[in-house]
């Protein structure tokens, strides 16, 4: 009998990544615009963008709590994602402030609930191979690349009426990718690994969930504000999607070499080489927004700032979450990251906007430089 590992479902896998972070790439862009052009102030805005965030504060640990105890990770990836479908449809029934922010807190519920599932799904189908998580990441950047350069051409031609209809039919992509996606072979009850409580009174993984929520933090204005900054600075939307893009290819090309990156390395500094760069990106945002080769150069820079520091810290979460604390520790990652840093971020951007935007972006820069300090004494090599 063949003992040997079965291949991973490479293309589907990577599918799922491809529509999941195309959606992404209509919505970090434009939605500020949407809502903009509905007449919300900047204030306004920036909570209901938090509020996008927001919910990934409770969403992963809820689906993750009923993944690691079900081991069905993709059944339950599969009804979030056609649920917020339907969710998501009520955009069109009313534009009032309240109405919005219920459509994007239910909404959001059921979208940011699937990814740290499937993040899961591709490492353990990925085995002892998981340095090339990166690999079928990389998909994901290439979807937001082709949705927001593309996207930002389409709505300067057809108007921001067009962008709830394409974030539907990106989400409609996601949900039909889940359907092929197979369950991975894990196996959730492992009473020697400990408790999950244990794992997380560790002084270094309390320090990287910190760095972890400060680093989103960092990008509120960036992801709430950047194209409604450029646009204040002259930048057609066409060239703001180009921006987007080639923040966005750089994070591929990092992506592409990250395999032989991250063994060389090691986490810890690339965790903290990302913080280093996404302070220095910053300050070029808020100091020279007029000078077109520098924003080019700030946009290479998300290849440190988003696909470098993410992709260690995956890798640094799965080697720090065994057993049955995988789904729970990745969902955690995604909560106090992208959740709670992420609505943090918007929701600070939102209210320095008004006095002058380019505090926003100072005060991120600020942020990078403080979980640096923090996390240069405590985090350490996942594999020591």
């Amino acid at each position: 009998m063949s003992t040997e590992t079965p291949a991973p479902p490479y293309w589907r896998l990577s599918g799922f990544y491809l529509f999941y972070f195309a959606t992404l790439g209509a919505l970090l862009p434009y939605w500020s615009l949407y809502l903009q052009s509905l007449g919300f102030t900047p204030q306004k805005i920036g909570e209901l963008m938090a509020l996008l965030m927001a919910t990934r504060i409770l969403a992963p640990n809820v689906w993750a709590y009923i993944a690691d105890h079900s081991g069905k990770r993709m059944i339950i990836v599969r009804i979030a994602s056609l649920l917020a479908i339907l969710a998501f449809s009520a955009v069109y029934l009313n534009h009032s402030y309240w109405a919005l922010a219920g459509v994007m807190v239910t909404f959001s519920f059921f979208w940011n609930g699937t990814l740290a599932q499937v993040e899961v799904t591709t490492l353990t189908h990925l085995g002892k191979k998981t340095h090339h998580y990166s690999r079928v990441r990389l998909w994901g950047s290439i979807g937001f690349v082709i949705t927001a350069a593309l996207l930002g051409f389409l709505l300067d031609h057809a108007g921001m009426d067009l962008l709830p209809a394409v974030i539907l039919t990106l989400m409609a992509g996601i949900w039909v990718m889940s359907l092929t996606v197979p369950e991975s072979n894990t196996h959730h009850h492992h009473p020697h690994h400990g408790s999950l409580w244990r794992v997380l009174q560790k002084p270094e993984v309390l320090t990287f969930f910190v760095a972890a929520f400060l680093m989103q933090a960092s990008h509120g204005p960036y992801y709430t504000f950047y194209t409604i900054y450029m646009e204040g600075y002259g930048y057609s939307r066409g060239l703001i999607g180009s921006l987007w893009a080639i923040g966005v290819i750089a994070e591929v090309g990092l992506f592409l070499g990250m395999h032989r990156l991250l063994p060389a390395l090691g986490a810890r500094w690339m965790l903290l080489g990302s913080l280093l760069l996404a302070s220095l990106r910053w300050l070029l945002l808020g100091l020279y927004p007029s000078l077109l080769p520098l924003m080019v150069f700030a946009q290479l820079l998300h290849a440190a700032t988003f696909g470098a520091f993410h992709a260690a810290a995956i890798d640094w979460v799965h080697r720090h979450f065994t057993g049955p604390h995988q789904g729970r520790g990745q969902a955690l990652y995604s909560s106090l990251g992208f959740g709670a840093g992420g609505a943090f971020g918007s929701f600070y951007s939102g209210h320095l906007w008004t006095l002058e935007p380019k505090d926003a972006y100072l005060a991120a820069a600020l942020i990078g430089i403080t979980a640096f300090c923090l996390a240069y004494p405590t985090i350490d090599r996942p594999s020591k």
